[in-house]
């Protein structure tokens, strides 16, 4: 028999730890004999006083093969797996769980109380230690079979375990803390349970202990939306060790979770967030100090797959991270890597190692929409942790990590199937050499396996903020120096622009597509709610506009705690380059870099010694009047109606060719509709940088600079001619991505996008009465083939109206319908109109979110003034 034989097993009994009760079948599993003593052989090398059977595993690796026989094999390579040293020094700490039920994205598993998914939380879920040598498992603590425990993590001197845990349905998750002994089994110690955060209205997840004896933890204290559907999302927070103080120190519009505590003392966090690009790839590894300060990208930020990385952790002694690379819309399980960054931020040579092999191919920096690459996956991982040589402090080699012991059938998406009794996940050890081996498992699923060990404290970094300013500091060196700055000459940039990307509060019903992108040619849709704009999920509020020095550098202040990003303009106020993703500051904090989408592996430093630096930072003053956000019925409209719509109206010859009009349609109006009419295609009248794809753009790219409507202004079209203050408003509304919407709120959330004064019956009716385009996407004003339909200032003049016999019966009903738009409309104007007031349902929402925005500042204030201040049930 070939002695490098790979024998495929079913059996499982020999391969698990000792557990007697609720067995499940293992996947088929692969024993490598070549990767077997390529792991004898590091053990041997690495551990010569604690790994002494080297040459009797050899021995007996031999005559099993020789012998083919399966069970002996699996035996033997347990065997060899238990001998390990970083494994059976310590207990392993785990979670028992079921499998999250499948949502829309890979964060929405906290299934929040009161939001559409809280039906999906599944209860029962108790946190246990197994003991590798003997197999033996005990539970340190279950919360009831109405409860749940994640997320844990264990302190620095091995004793201290903090977690999250719900204890039932009707309540969302918070922060504990045990200690256990190691003297008397791992026990717990009786009192040690104590509850370190109780906000009723929030949920907190994803503890991690700081060096200086803080917390940082994710929640949804600042309760906002995922932009393109309906889950809440979370933000990093910090607390004192006995649960006081809490604050946030993450201000992105999406998500930041999955922490975990670096080497040299800062986190690295996942973070989901978009600023003008696709939600699909925009998911990446983030680093940030305790503090708040300085969030910068780890790895995977203009990566088109894998479209989501998370779970990462340093490993110790290396330049490394293990991590998952998972898909957009799935549960957050995937393949397992190791990335190394120094490859590049956003290479795929930086992909070190990743299980299984076949998902290499996956890995890919393309100019494309990816957001599901790695769902038809067969093996699962989640949750790895790197074991680390407690004499060298070095790790890299084996990892213990949650997988599936059975494949997904193939052919098989399961990332929307409630049924998951194919994937229940057990505990492996994984190592470099090709070895993946059971440890453990049990139903109905094993989690978050890590060693329940003393390991080193990081070193403190040092606090660079403050707790009383309102603003913080932005030094760029030289706008020049960076990548994609090619035919940008100096001289070329004058200014730089100041765009906050606005958080969203509210969610409407039922999911209607109300943004679009452009996939190279086609034109593709997504989802969003409430409609905001025809190519973008945020509203966008300017702040200002600071001077470019000629040497490059720029230096203002910027509020604290805003999600911004910038744009680079020149002396016509057109863009030059733009941001795809946003920064923020922490108050008092200043934050430099060497140049616009800079090289972050540079070791380069800003230049100290610039213009820009001669002079105080320049001060934000808005964007013609005071900052605001930005609405196309108020900062446009009326420059058509100034200008165009004596000739581009309805009824008119030039209203054939284009209307510019500002009736109401359907959800945005007339003119709008009609100006992003064939957007992302040839001819088009506008090319806004939109819901764009991962890589990043060139200079001149997308913008004013590149939309024939500029050029057609420019040109002085029918001896029109605008101001100056005219054209940048058209020039500036065309580079921040044209939006529509200066508000998430909205008065019909029931209806078409949350926007339409009509419902979708009502729609529907509509187009079969017209024989229109209002039938199919062409009346779906979330899809790219939506086209103007409707006028509800002046219903005969829909469009949809003009094949229909006045006289019939069709038309009157068809009228009908519209007018009745209209008059809803009058009695309950949209948030593009005057007299625009809420739904009931996101004033609610909007109280909630002021009410958690108060405590917060209590909490500041409480910080600045050097008190404590507890969430009300810690206290008592």
């Amino acid at each position: 028999m070939n002695r490098i034989l790979m024998l495929f097993v079913c059996a499982l009994e020999l391969m698990v730890v000792g557990v007697k009760a609720d067995k499940v079948p293992a996947m088929p599993s692969v024993v490598n004999p070549s990767a077997l003593r390529a792991m004898i052989a590091d053990l041997r090398a690495s551990y010569p006083d604690k790994f002494t059977r080297a040459d009797e595993f050899l021995a007996r690796l031999e005559q099993a093969q020789s012998r083919g026989t399966l069970d002996e094999m699996l035996a033997l390579q347990r065997e060899i797996a238990l001998a390990n040293p970083l494994l059976r020094a310590q207990p392993i700490l785990f979670v028992v769980r079921e499998q999250y039920l499948p949502d829309h994205h890979n964060t929405e598993t906290i299934f929040h109380t009161g939001e559409p998914n809280c039906v999906k939380y599944r209860p029962g879920g108790a946190l246990k230690v197994l003991d590798p040598a003997t197999g033996r498992t005990s539970v340190l603590l279950d919360p009831g079979p109405e409860g749940l425990v994640r997320d844990p993590e264990v302190h620095f001197d091995g004793r201290k375990i903090i977690f999250s845990m719900r204890k039932a349905r009707d309540e969302n998750y918070s922060i504990y803390e045990l200690e256990v002994d190691p003297q008397k089994g791992w026990a717990v110690v009786p009192g040690s349970l104590r509850r370190l955060t109780a906000e009723r209205d929030a949920t907190d997840i994803d503890p991690v202990y700081l060096p200086d004896g803080k917390i940082v933890f994710s929640s949804t204290r600042e309760p906002k939306y995922c932009h393109c559907n309906m889950h809440i999302m979370a933000n990093l927070h910090r607390m004192d060790s006995d649960g006081a103080n809490i604050h946030q120190i993450g201000k992105s519009t999406l998500f930041e979770g999955h922490a975990s505590l670096m080497p040299d003392g800062r986190v690295l966090y996942y973070r989901w967030e978009y600023v003008d690009r696709n939600f699909g790839d925009a998911q990446g590894l983030w680093t940030v100090n305790p503090d708040g300060t300085g969030h910068a990208i780890h790895w995977k930020n203009n990566m088109a797959s894998p479209p989501a990385v998370f779970d990462g952790r340093a490993i110790p002694g290396t330049d490394k991270v293990v991590c998952i690379f998972g898909s957009c819309h799935d549960r957050p399980w995937g393949a397992m890597a190791i990335v190394d960054r120094s490859k590049g931020l956003d290479s795929e040579e930086a992909v070190m190692q990743i299980w299984p092999a076949s998902a290499r191919s996956l890995v890919t920096n393309v100019s494309a929409f990816i957001c599901d690459h790695f769902v038809p996956l067969r093996s699962r991982y989640e949750d790895p942790f790197p074991l680390v040589d407690p004499r060298t402090g070095t790790g890299g080699k084996y990892f213990l990590v949650s997988r599936s012991l059975k494949p997904v059938p193939a052919g098989k998406r399961i990332q929307h199937s409630p049924d998951v009794s194919e994937l229940v996940m057990g505990l492996y050890l994984v190592d470099t050499f090709g070895n993946e081996i059971l440890l453990h498992t049990e139903k109905p699923g094993c989690f978050d396996p890590m060693p329940l060990a003393a390991h080193p404290r990081p070193p403190v970094v040092p606090e660079r903020r403050d707790y009383k300013s309102v603003t913080g500091k932005m030094y760029v060196s030289d706008v020049y120096q960076g990548t994609h700055m090619q035919g940008v000459r100096r001289g070329d940039v004058a200014s730089l622009r100041v765009v906050e990307s606005v958080e969203k509060r509210v969610w409407t019903n039922p999911l209607w597509r109300c943004a679009q992108f452009a996939v190279g040619s086609r034109i593709g849709e997504t989802l969003n709610r409430p409609a905001i704009s025809w190519a973008g999920f945020e509203v966008k509020r300017i702040l200002g506009t600071v001077p470019v020095e000629a040497d490059g550098s720029a230096s203002f202040e910027v509020p604290a705690e805003r999600f911004v990003y910038f744009q680079l303009l020149d002396r016509n106020g057109m863009m030059v380059s733009t941001m795809r993703s946003g920064t923020q500051t922490q108050p008092g904090e200043t934050q430099a870099c060497i140049g616009c989408h800079d090289n972050r592996l540079a070791i380069r430093p800003p230049r100290r010694s610039t213009l820009a630096l001669q002079r105080p930072p320049s001060k934000l003053a808005g964007w013609h009047g005071p900052a605001r956000s930005f609405g196309y019925l108020k900062e446009i409209q009326p420059i058509w109606d100034k200008h165009c719509v004596d000739c581009h109206d309805f009824g008119k010859p030039a209203g054939e060719k284009l209307v510019l009009a500002g009736d109401k349609e359907l959800v945005f109006n007339a003119s709008y509709v009609e100006l992003f009419r064939n957007w992302g295609k040839e001819g088009a009248l506008l090319n806004t940088v939109g819901l764009g794809l991962a890589p990043i753009n060139p200079a001149y790219a997308v913008g004013s600079h590149r939309s024939q409507l500029v050029e057609l202004l420019k040109r002085g079209h029918n001896k029109v001619a605008l101001s100056a203050e005219e054209m940048d408003r058209i020039v500036t509304w065309i580079d921040i991505g044209g939006p529509y919407y200066p508000d998430y709120d909205c008065s019909h959330p029931a209806n078409v996008a949350g926007r339409a004064p009509i419902s979708e019956a009502q729609l529907k009716r509509l187009g079969e009465l017209t024989s229109s385009g209002l039938a199919d996407d062409r009346g779906n004003p979330g899809s790219a083939a939506h086209r103007l339909w409707i006028t509800f200032d002046r219903p005969e003049l829909s469009p949809c109206l003009r094949k229909l016999d006045k006289q019939g019966e069709a038309y009157r009903e068809a009228l009908a319908i519209i007018r009745a738009g209209q008059e809803e409309l009058r009695q309950n104007p949209e948030a593009d109109m005057p007299g625009f007031r809420p739904c009931e349902e996101h004033q609610t929402r909007q109280a909630k979110y002021h009410a958690l925005r108060e405590r917060e500042q209590n909490r500041r204030q409480a910080l600045a003034d050097g008190r404590k201040v507890y969430d009300v049930e810690v206290k008592k």
